[in-house]
């Protein structure tokens, strides 16, 4: 038997959001100026005082966190989180079964403990004692419930591809409290599949998601207003114990001096995804503390690998030498970041650090274009201010391009329909990603059904390759396949990937318990209920 036992469990109206500047409201255009949050109020009386000497976390208080968000088109159903705002909110009202920890391993949350049988095919994972904000427990039914919504075919949610390997008609409950998931094929990494990005426990039956949702999260739902602001009250009876906050606010900024601005002003306490220079600009001086998450953020561009250019593999594999890492790095980055390799997860379980670093040759590159008929290229390159580093990013890698007789046009999008946008349209996009395994990595966009397939990498063999990956039992065997699976996307996949950046938050020097060791998606990432106001 594998098992995994969990660790012991530890025991108004928002204020309105106004636009002045920077602030990216529905429909708005950015201007020059601050972020105002019209109404807000700091924290109370006793988590403003002086923080105790002995360091222990204070209870009370609200804590307004600016994110980028997606507009008015925004939304609290967990099962559609793309943005990191949206995660944010989700995670405040929601929880998984298990979630990603430091290491990428994955941890319990309402799973009290999984364990599978002799074949891999049969797992059986324990629920622990939770309770939605409704009163209602959390149930068996609720989780096969919220995977079978998930999985509807008729539906896109994120979460879709990683459950792909649940067969959900034979799944069942066994009791309230126990439920038995039958596999398609054996899985060794099946708690992966518990921690997916956007694999949310949800109450069985409908509800209105962005007017009452109700979770089993550290918070309570307060109010929403789409691409302008969420507020989360305290749940007490929080089955890992009462967040230290009164109150959370998420606050839309798009625009990253509209977040470093809001909190130099005292307007919120924590600015999330500041740029390097901004980190650079601030940190020691004593306004606000930096927090670097290293490395924790995917620097890459993507090629559409269905159309024309990049159908042709000889054009691809140009493309990735044209780049000149350390200098996107560089530039792009301000040098807070390591250069990529054009590989997902540096670092992580089952990268294949093995394979040789990638250099720019622009001579290989100009031979391989005029091998494919492709001299004179003329390429857009989609992009969009809508996360650090790329438009600069893109700017410098058309100036590379250049010097390999391609021409590359930018193309400013907009950020909130960015994600969107580039998933389908398009052929060269600016793109990165958060951290998560690399088997979470494969199943969500490397598949053929893989429902954020940026790169349109469809291809039955590579598919083979992951279910056999993930059936094999052998540690070692398995890390041969996922090195096999990387050895090819090194020489022919869509996902040029240049860099690895360092993940930047700012906060109020009053702002305690912001974990400095948690890459954005994974659990301690955006964790306020553990978070406190000294």
């Amino acid at each position: 038997m594998h098992k995994t036992p969990a660790p012991a469990p530890v025991a108004s109206r928002f204020p309105e959001l106004r636009r002045r500047g920077f602030l990216a409201a529905a429909g708005g255009v950015a201007g020059v100026g601050a972020l105002t949050l019209a109404g807000c109020t700091g924290g109370s009386a006793s988590s403003e005082a002086a923080a105790e000497e002995d360091g222990k976390p204070r209870r009370g208080g609200r804590l307004r966190a600016a994110f980028a968000g997606g507009g008015a088109g925004e939304t609290l159903d967990p099962h559609l989180s793309s943005l990191f705002s949206d995660v944010a909110r989700a995670k405040a009202l929601f929880d998984k079964l298990a979630d990603y920890g430091p290491d990428l391993s994955a941890q319990p949350r309402l799973a009290a403990s999984w364990e599978s049988d002799a074949g891999l095919k049969r797992w059986t994972v324990t629920l622990r004692e939770a309770e939605f904000h409704d009163g209602r427990p959390v149930t068996a039914e609720d989780v096969l419930y919220s995977y079978r919504r998930i999985a509807d075919p008729e539906q896109a949610f994120r979460a879709k591809a990683s459950l792909e390997p649940i067969d959900l008609e034979a799944s069942r409950a066994l009791d309230a409290r126990t439920v038995e998931f039958v596999l398609k094929r054996p899985t060794a990494e099946f708690p992966n599949v518990l921690a997916a990005f956007g694999a949310y426990i949800v109450p069985k039956g409908p509800q209105d998601f962005d007017t009452k949702p109700v979770g089993s999260g550290p918070f309570r739902f307060v109010s929403f207003a789409p691409g302008r602001s969420a507020v989360f009250a305290r749940n007490d009876a929080y089955w890992e114990g009462a967040p230290h906050l009164d109150e959370l606010e998420i606050v839309v900024a798009n625009e990253e001096s509209a977040r470093i601005n809001a909190l130099l002003g005292g307007q919120v306490e924590y600015a999330h995804e500041l740029n390097p220079t901004t980190a650079r600009a601030h940190e020691g001086k004593g306004r606000v503390e930096i927090v670097r998450l290293r490395n924790s953020a995917m620097q890459a561009f993507v090629m559409k690998t269905d159309r024309p250019p990049f159908d042709d593999q000889r054009v691809r594999e140009a493309f990735f030498l044209i780049a000149d890492r350390r200098e996107l790095v560089d530039g792009a980055l301000s040098g807070a970041g390591e250069v990529g390799n054009d590989l997902f997860g540096k670092g992580y379980e089952y990268y294949a650090a093995d394979l040789p670093q990638r250099e720019q040759d622009l001579d290989r590159a100009r031979a391989l274009l005029k091998e494919a008929g492709a001299e004179n290229l003329k390429v857009t390159l989609d992009t969009s201010p809508v996360a650090s580093g790329f438009t600069e990013a893109a700017t410098i890698f058309r100036d590379q391009a250049a010097e390999a007789g391609v021409t590359i046009t930018v193309k400013t999008g907009s950020k909130d329909s960015y994600w969107k946008d580039i998933l389908d349209s398009g052929t060269f996009a600016s793109y990165r990603s958060g951290a998560m395994p690399i088997e979470a990595h494969i199943s969500q966009r490397l598949l053929t059904d893989s429902t954020t397939n940026a790169t349109k990498w469809q291809h039955e063999d590579f598919d083979a390759l992951y279910r056999q990956a993930q059936s094999t039992q052998d540690k070692e065997e398995r890390a041969a396949v996922y090195a096999r699976m990387q050895r090819r996307l090194h020489a022919e996949g869509g996902f040029l990937i240049w860099g690895f950046g360092d993940w930047i938050i700012g906060t109020a020097r009053t702002v305690r318990g912001v974990a400095s060791k948690a890459p954005a998606n994974s659990l301690d990432w955006a964790r306020f209920d553990k978070v406190w106001l000294a």
